[in-house]
């Protein structure tokens, strides 16, 4: 298993457009950085994808970033558009985008993280399913597992029951089964959407969380938001992924996460399955957030509806 550490997190989420359905990419490794994504058959990088376009710590100011968004969901050419990177901002961009002009022109669009605030806002504001999805600049170098189910969402086939990592149990923190659409990501950004326009509907969903690099007391007051906004009583399940370098800031006198969950999410008595592979660590698999899904945490099964 492979993670990443906090820093490996550029400040900014520039994107590439296929500008055909995207295809060839077989099994090839993604070793392509966002600069040379140009060269690449079928992508083509946005404005924001270039350093002369920086912004201090965004990949260019929110106006263009936004533009690049809007852009590439107008432009019929283009089927889908696929984050390089996460990192920082996408929450401050979310009042630039045409949400209308984007419900009509529904667009594969992948990616994760900091992405996580556009996920929410075309999965509610939209009605559009997107993918929480491995990126080429943050994963180049993804294992075979990984991209088996990147292929399955970029091609459509991502469907039926999702099959775990081998070597890497699952736990049920509450037994049971749960229905509902899958919602959520990062834990940062969710935590981040309340009292917004943009904030996380949890009602009847399955909830999937992750996060990177925070200490154990962020977590535990990041998650007592969700819980004291309501985020936990109304969901229907909840999908534990990644907790990747989120350790106790003094190990001496700490709550571990197993605990932080068992006192924050357990006593909803929503079923709730711990371990996902899914979030900033390989092997990953890819999540259609916005899609029905059958949740068993009894049997650590996810099954998700056809597309």
């Amino acid at each position: 298993m492979h993670t990443f550490r906090k820093g490996d997190h550029s400040h900014d989420y520039p994107c590439s457009s296929f500008s055909r359905r995207p295809g060839g990419a077989g099994g090839s490794r993604l070793r392509r950085a966002s600069g040379k994504a140009a060269a690449r058959p079928g992508l083509c990088p946005y404005p924001s994808c270039f350093f002369a376009n920086r912004d201090g710590y965004l990949a260019a100011s929110d106006c263009q970033r936004a533009e690049d968004i809007n852009r590439s969901f107008a432009d019929p050419s283009i089927h889908g558009v696929w984050c390089i990177r996460g990192g920082y901002g996408s929450h401050r961009i979310l009042p630039l985008l045409d949400g209308d002009s984007i419900r009509r022109s529904p667009k594969w669009f992948g990616g994760y993280s900091d992405v996580t605030a556009l996920h929410t806002f075309l999965n509610q504001r939209c009605g559009i399913e997107s993918y929480h999805c491995t990126m080429p600049s943050t994963e180049p170098d993804a294992d075979e597992f990984t991209l088996v189910w990147l292929k399955r969402a970029l091609f459509g086939s991502l469907s039926g029951p999702l099959e775990h990592p081998p070597g890497q149990p699952l736990t049920a923190l509450v037994p049971g089964m749960a229905r509902g659409a899958l919602c959520g990501g990062n834990l940062s950004l969710l935590a981040a959407s309340l009292g917004t326009p943009w904030e996380i509907d949890t009602r009847g969903k399955v909830l999937f969380l992750e996060d990177i690099g925070e200490k154990t007391y962020r977590v535990d007051a990041m998650l007592t938001q969700l819980r004291n906004a309501g985020k936990v009583d109304q969901c229907a399940g909840v999908i534990l992924g990644a907790w990747t370098d989120c350790v106790p800031e003094y190990p001496e006198k700490t709550l571990e996460l197993p605990e932080i969950f068992a006192q924050l999410i357990a006593p909803a008595g929503k079923p709730t399955l711990m371990g996902f592979a899914c979030g900033h660590v390989l092997p990953t698999l890819a999540l259609p957030l916005g899609r029905m899904c059958t949740l068993d945490a009894s049997a650590g099964a996810l099954r998700l509806d056809g597309c």
